[in-house]
């Protein structure tokens, strides 16, 4: 048995956390050490509910399995052990934890009147490209995030997990807001202009890749519109989920603007070498591209 797609993919955020709480937290306690706040393991608690309800609800295959991967932080193994009480031992084929999909670094103990400032100059510079001082940049959280993905399609090619494609396999993604939108920009190929408006996710929030009838994973399957829109999807990007529910696996769709239109300011329709196209130093002259 090779090659078991999973039929979701969901990622999901920590509870309320002590940081959440108190940005105060994090001069004195390690960000990997933050613990959730009460409300925080009640949050993990009722997404248990939800997620167990979205994975073994109706249309669901009798004998489903989830398999959890989960970051090293204190706040998100705390939430997937609240989840994991929803769900017995023989629906969980294992849990892995991966480092990879950790909190964005912004540096060791964080004072807070000194972060403020460099929140203030991260929203001036990007928020994709702007490292933090002794930290990351959302683009070098992308970089592994992408190794991660490896690791993910081998589980999926080499069926590591052992796992009968006759009944549903999910995985579930315990980790970090930032983290999470990368691993959406990163899977659905959005490019940094989209990631800089998308919204966070909301503690103990998640969002479920779900195969559509052709084999692609797309969030409209799931989820309505106005979702989408909320978390800061573009028209042209919620459309996008709308043919990849539908499209079969390894489609291109070229109508997405992203892939080929907004990177040129025109492109001819012939195919012929001898097409005129306009001079670059003079916009009202045409010359031939040789």
């Amino acid at each position: 048995m090779k090659g078991v797609l999973p039929k979701r993919i969901i990622l999901m955020r920590h509870g309320e956390s002590q940081g959440n709480r108190d940005m105060a937290a994090y001069t004195t306690t390690p960000d990997h050490s933050i613990h959730l706040t009460a409300q925080g393991v009640a949050q993990a608690r009722q997404a248990g509910v939800r997620l167990r309800r979205v994975i073994g609800g109706d249309g669901c295959s009798s004998d489903w399995r989830v398999q959890f991967y989960v970051s090293p932080y204190a706040r998100t193994r705390s939430t997937l052990r609240e989840v994991g009480r929803c769900f017995s031992k023989k629906r969980i084929i294992g849990v892995r934890e991966e480092s990879r999909i950790r909190e964005q670094d912004f540096g060791n103990f964080q004072e807070e009147e000194r972060m403020k400032v460099i929140k203030e100059a991260r929203e001036r510079f990007g928020r994709f490209f702007y490292r933090f001082p002794e930290g990351e940049s959302a683009a070098d959280v992308f970089d592994r995030v992408s190794s991660f993905f490896e690791s993910l399609w081998r589980d999926i090619d080499m069926n590591r997990l052992r796992h009968d494609p006759s009944n549903d396999l999910n995985f579930v993604i315990v980790s970090h807001g930032l983290t999470s939108r990368i691993f959406l920009m990163k899977w659905f190929k959005w490019t940094v202009e989209q990631f800089e408006v998308l919204n966070n996710f909301g503690n103990c929030e998640f969002r479920v890749m779900e195969l559509g009838s052709g084999g692609e994973y797309s969030l409209a399957v799931h989820h309505t519109e106005e979702e989408m829109l909320e978390w800061g999807l573009s028209p042209e990007m919620i459309a996008d989920q709308k043919w990849r529910a539908t499209a079969c696996r390894g489609d291109w769709n070229d109508q997405c603007p992203w892939y080929l239109g907004e990177f040129f300011d025109h492109l001819t329709d012939s195919d012929d070498d001898d097409a005129p196209v306009e001079n670059e130093g003079d916009p009202n002259s045409l010359s031939v591209c040789t």
